[in-house]
């Protein structure tokens, strides 16, 4: 069984643990799997850490913080049926992989309500979050030493086609920064497989994230959306802004039905393109995820068909 003692990642054994990390420019998802002394029973936790994309609304908890727009309606419409804190009209990447490795949804690090014994994990992710110091294969080769031996990379993703760069860019998506998330990729793959080589037992996937968004947003039709440029809240071109904002008191619209829409807002995607996104994180082939895919690093035998 994993417990962690506080909320520092540093203070946690990881000996004999299998460690699984995915990376975004975004977030990260820690997921450690060990085995009692005393009973044959293998345990799972997942941690997760990163930003907007990944946080279930530990912003909405730091002190001193003003509410922002995601714990106002129209988040958490679709699911949860209120304002949760996430950025989105239902759930988020690490709920569906929560639920894929048969683990409870988790509940944000800093809600109220008592201490956590971290069994099934926890996320700590927090919108507007600053991006890592470390390289990633810099942090790869630190988790191996500490005994990890499986870390999972999820690649930059489309940063320049959101609906936010789209209407900054007046109908473009905004070359440099897509020009930029193609550069990470390419000297990512490469480090990882340079670090391999030199890592004994060291096993790796990447979810090319950056295509298996902008394909949707490119061709929605293709994977059953309806609308792949504007978001489904907002207002203004693209729906670009103001979703929520103020308590909704700032004028917007609202799709019917967000589920045809790849975004919610102008820079989330919705309820559907997350289950898609974290499908393909756990089960991908190797055109999308690999050489691994997570359920693979898991151990997983059997893929959770029905939800």
């Amino acid at each position: 069984m994993v417990k962690i003692a506080s909320s520092s990642m540093a203070k946690l054994s990881i000996h004999e643990l299998c460690v699984l990390i995915i990376i975004t420019s975004f977030a990260s998802i820690v997921i450690s799997t060990t085995t009692e002394s005393v009973k044959p029973t293998k345990k799972s936790a997942l941690f997760v850490f990163g930003d907007s994309l990944f946080d279930p609304g530990n912003n909405q908890y730091i002190n001193g913080s003003k509410p922002g727009a995601s714990s106002y309606y129209p988040y958490g419409q679709t699911f949860f049926n209120h304002p949760t804190g996430r950025l989105s009209d239902g759930r988020i990447v690490p709920d569906f992989i929560a639920l894929f490795a048969k683990l409870p949804m988790l509940t944000p690090y800093l809600q109220p309500g008592g201490e956590h014994d971290f069994t099934a994990g926890t996320n700590f992710a927090s919108a507007g979050a600053c991006a890592l110091d470390a390289p990633h294969p810099q942090m790869a080769a630190e988790i191996y030493e500490m005994g990890g031996r499986k870390i999972a990379f999820q690649n930059a993703g489309p940063l320049g086609c959101t609906p936010g760069k789209r209407f900054e860019h007046l109908g473009s998506c905004d070359q440099l920064a897509m020009s930029l998330a193609t550069l990470h990729n390419t000297l990512l793959a490469q480090s990882l497989k340079n670090l391999e080589s030199h890592l004994p037992g060291f096993q790796y996937s990447i979810f090319d994230y950056y295509n298996a968004l902008y394909d949707r947003i490119a061709n929605p039709s293709k994977y059953g959306f309806e609308e792949g440029k504007s978001a489904c809240c907002g207002s203004g071109q693209y729906r670009a802004c103001n979703c929520g904002v103020n308590n909704g008191t700032i004028k917007y619209e609202l799709c019917s039905n967000p589920s045809k829409y790849v975004w919610f807002d102008s820079a989330h995607t919705t309820e559907e393109t997350n289950f898609q996104l974290a499908n393909l994180i756990w089960s991908g082939h190797g055109n999308v995820t690999g050489p691994y895919n997570v359920k693979q690093l898991f151990g997983f035998s059997e893929y959770l068909s029905t939800l």
